[in-house]
């Protein structure tokens, strides 16, 4: 359980993995500078990540993609499943086209930020993925999985979206190409608890638990195709 900060709000309760001392070290600084952020933990690469995380169960794991023994990816998919989705995960990649951005977010991430970041960038990241949410800047995030989708050599398995209604499938396309829930609910011409209706069901019909895999979803059964904007909105 988290502790309750001194305000009345949830302390986030963190981890930081990086195999790089220097960075590890200055983002713990960073973030223990919060009065509403506690670092539980720190490790060194990805296999340590897990155990810290079984033995702090964090509300946010700060994973570097790329660390020796366990990359990132591995250790996301550890730590989530082994708290069984409740401490979330937030990926950090030293370049906007990291191979395994895709993967990361496919694995259940809740994001990723770069490492270049900067310091109001990184607070905002946690807190948002710790409060649940996925961390999608658009004009990133659409083209790492347009990328990826386009050259992967084997799609991963995505679940059917024949399910879904016209409308489910639009509010998709529109997650799909970045617009927040105020977007979409102006470009259809809903009201915005209608927009959360919409998300909760087709989150459900498909098995996604964010907006991050929701994008993936989106790409993977071709309602929006590499390389072009989504069509049927």
């Amino acid at each position: 359980m988290s502790a309750e900060h001194v305000d009345g709000g949830r302390t986030i309760r963190a981890l930081v993995a990086d195999d790089q001392a220097v960075v590890r070290t200055g983002f713990v600084n960073l973030l223990s500078t919060q009065d509403d952020i506690e670092v539980v933990g720190e490790a060194a690469d990805g296999a340590e990540a897990v155990e810290v995380a079984a033995r702090t169960r964090p509300d946010l794991a700060l994973l570097d993609i790329r660390m020796p023994r366990k990359n990132g990816i591995e250790a996301a998919r550890e730590i989530l499943a082994a708290s069984d989705g409740r401490t979330r995960v937030l990926m950090l990649t030293t370049f906007d086209l990291d191979e395994y951005v895709y993967d990361a977010l496919a694995a259940g991430a809740g994001g990723f930020l770069l490492k270049d970041a900067t310091f109001p960038e990184l607070l905002h990241a946690v807190r948002v993925v710790a409060a649940g949410s996925a961390l999608l800047a658009p004009d990133v995030t659409k083209r790492l999985i347009a990328r990826f989708v386009r050259t992967r050599p084997v799609p991963l398995p995505a679940p059917d979206v024949d399910g879904l209604t016209a409308r489910e499938a639009q509010v998709l396309t529109l997650i799909a190409q970045g617009l927040s829930n105020a977007e979409i609910s102006e470009r259809l011409t809903i009201t915005d608890h209608t927009v959360k209706t919409h998300i909760n069901r087709l989150f459900a019909k498909c098995g996604v638990r964010d907006r991050a895999q929701a994008v993936i979803l989106a790409y993977e059964t071709g309602l929006v195709r590499a390389g072009t904007g989504p069509s049927g909105v």
